[in-house]
């Protein structure tokens, strides 16, 4: 969506405020920002660099480290307003650049921001013990807040904010970036209709620049093919990128993925279907979960979700979900131009499979952030449930079970309701409280609940 020529800038609200209050709290700064590509880390950054403080914002590359000293020294003498002493020296190393970029801060707070940090640790060995000698002789003492942002998750995780790294302990906050809330996302398309919208949030999820490339002037069909289903879409090769780039043998990750993507949901089950023992597809899978594409769901009503054996593995990210359902799988016909065969025979029958999928997104999104003000009582615990009424289930702070109900279209049966809702009182003991939730047409509250008074079914 654009105002002006211009991208709008979506969600990251509270993040933004955070990281502005940290921008003007007269202390020095050092947060650590990441999360994976396309999640908006960049975007959120230049609007704040953009702000009433002077920023300097700076992207590195994968060059050699004179190369990314030189544009370093580029950026930082915009970002200090054409500062002339810069003409006429060089920057040896990163501690020289840090520490002239301290100096020349004066007392005035000055914002700078190392995006993509790990490029620069590839070219520069060392860079985070020599950051950690700046930061400690002359960082903490200086006007700067300091950002160091990257994309590469696992690196991030383990190279800077790990105790064994350099850096450990000295940040003064940090964030990791997640994709935008089911709602949030409804945003990006002003010229559909709230069903439409679900729609494309089934298919991308909540990642911001592949929302963007769906256009509300077409369907969301032709933006399937358009951006998916054809060699040159921007997110043909998407997923590919993105495994590239956190995962060293991304090979086995991405049958794993197939598999989990195709219905195999148990350990056993994956290990089979990709032809590995499980303990080695434990391993893999440990990995997705840490990295957030794949999440380990224990059903809440188990009593022991710490030793269940009863959790099963889905993939958590909408698009991977997508990408290894319907182009992984098809690959040869959507490299031979067959990408609207791809969207007929194999995604168009699922499109209300999608829809259905998804909106239990935005019911679960509601029970943790909303449903506290219906029922009287924060809830401390939210899942799935597998009910074909009951989507969800909540648990209260005073120990009361929710249960979250989406009437199905078609032939309904008051007796699986029943069925369903003294499930939940067998394991709890308690009658649940029930919402109900229905999808509306207006896209700034997609969602009417209603909370079934007691003794009542629906």
């Amino acid at each position: 969506m654009t105002v002006g020529g211009e991208p709008q800038f979506i969600g990251r609200e509270d993040e933004l405020k955070v990281l502005e209050e940290l921008a003007g709290s007269g202390r020095p700064e050092f947060f650590v920002l990441y999360g994976r590509r396309r999640v908006g880390k960049t975007e959120l950054l230049q609007r704040l660099c953009s702000g009433e403080h002077r920023a300097v914002y700076f992207l590195a590359a994968q060059v050699r480290e004179k190369d990314n000293l030189r544009s370093f020294k580029e950026a930082l003498k915009e970002g200090l307003g054409g500062d002339s002493l810069l003409d006429g020296i060089e920057l040896p190393d990163w501690s020289a650049a840090l520490g002239f970029a301290a100096e020349r801060a004066g007392d005035e707070r000055l914002i700078l921001v190392l995006d993509e940090f790990p490029y620069l640790c590839d070219s520069t060995k060392g860079l985070p013990s020599q950051l950690q000698q700046f930061w400690d002789t002359r960082g903490k003492r200086s006007s700067l807040m300091l950002v160091l942002c990257g994309s590469q998750v696992s690196f991030m995780e383990k190279e800077v904010l790990a105790e064994r790294s350099p850096l450990f302990g000295r940040r003064t906050g940090q964030r990791r970036l997640e994709p935008l809330r089911p709602t949030e996302a409804l945003n990006f398309f002003p010229g559909w209709s709230v069903r439409q919208r679900i729609e494309a949030f089934s298919i991308l999820g909540g990642m911001p620049a592949y929302l963007r490339r769906f256009d509300d002037s077409k369907s969301v069909e032709d933006n399937i093919i358009t951006e998916i289903l054809r060699p040159e879409g921007y997110l043909f090769d998407e997923v590919q990128f993105l495994l590239r780039s956190e995962l060293t043998t991304p090979h086995t990750y991405n049958s794993i993925l197939a598999a989990v993507a195709k219905g195999a949901s148990r350990i056993g089950d994956i290990a089979v279907n990709v032809g590995v023992d499980s303990p080695t597809a434990s391993k893999y899978l440990h990995v997705l979960r840490e990295l957030r594409l794949v999440d380990r769901e224990v059903p809440i009503t188990d009593p022991d979700p710490l030793r269940s054996r009863k959790g099963r593995y889905r993939i958590s990210d909408r698009f991977l979900a997508f990408h290894f359902r319907f182009l992984q799988p098809h690959l040869s016909l959507v490299h031979a131009g067959r990408g609207e065969r791809v969207l007929s025979e194999f995604v168009r029958p699922q499109m209300d499979a999608l829809f259905d999928d998804a909106r239990v997104d935005f019911v679960m999104d509601h029970l943790r952030r909303e449903a506290a003000e219906i029922v009287g009582s924060e809830l401390v615990e939210v899942g799935r449930f597998e009910g074909k009424y009951v989507r969800a289930v909540g648990r209260t702070a005073d120990e009361r079970t929710v249960a979250a109900v989406v009437v199905p279209s078609g032939t309904r049966s008051t007796a699986t309701l029943e069925n369903e809702l003294g499930g939940l009182k067998a394991v709890f003991g308690d009658d649940p409280i029930k919402l109900v939730y229905g999808i509306t047409s207006r896209a700034d509250r997609p969602l009417e609940v209603e909370r079934v008074p007691e003794g009542e079914l629906l």
